[in-house]
């Protein structure tokens, strides 16, 4: 029963919309009413500047790192229920009941529920993967998930079946999250394309 309740405990912390209640409560507006219309932090940013828009990232890091850091260091889940516990607030937050089962990308909780699981190690590996994939692929929707896919060798490497498990149920809700974005075809960004005439 207690390992239910972690499940669940992580879950409703991910599915919280931070997002759309700062912009509500701070900023006067519905987030989703900006940009792609996703309930996310990245909307946070269009409607109020990146000073909200850090805010709202570190929000919803902190609403995964929480509940798995505290499963995980302080009360000791283990196994398969810490890998449930892991994947809680990634799922909550892209199926928010708060928001019909309509959430964000997440993106954010990803990396809170990975520093509450390796504390920074897995983290940095994403942040590296992340970035360089991000600067070259467009739409986002690839570069995330070529970092996904980078991610898996490392983890591989590291060879921890938790970790493995957990980067399993990552991967099909970041996927599923960017499959608008999948159905188009990768591309280069313009600056790492030579133009006819260039140098």
């Amino acid at each position: 029963m207690q390992q239910f309740i972690w499940i669940a405990s992580a879950f409703l912390c991910g599915s919280l919309p931070l997002s759309v209640w700062l912009g509500r409560l701070v900023l006067g507006v519905d987030i989703r009413q900006f940009g792609d219309g996703n309930p996310g932090a990245a909307n946070v940013w269009r409607a109020g500047g990146p000073g909200w828009g850090f805010t709202a990232v570190f929000l919803d890091f902190l609403k995964g790192a929480i509940p798995v850091g505290l499963a995980n260091f302080v009360f000791g889940v283990e196994g398969l229920a810490l890998a449930a516990v892991v994947i809680a607030p990634i799922a909550g937050h892209a199926f928010s009941p708060f928001l019909g089962l309509r959430g964000g990308k997440a993106i954010a909780v990803t990396f809170g529920v990975w520093a509450g699981l390796t504390v920074w190690l897995v983290p940095t590996i994403m942040g590296i993967f992340f970035g360089i994939y991000l600067a070259l692929l467009k739409p986002a929707g690839w570069a995330v998930m070529a970092g996904v896919f980078s991610m898996l060798v490392a983890l591989l490497i590291i060879g921890n079946p938790l970790w493995l498990g957990v980067w399993a149920g990552m991967a099909l809700i970041l996927g599923w999250m960017h499959r608008a974005d999948l159905v188009q075809k990768p591309k280069l960004r313009s600056r790492f394309i030579k133009t006819e005439g260039g140098d």
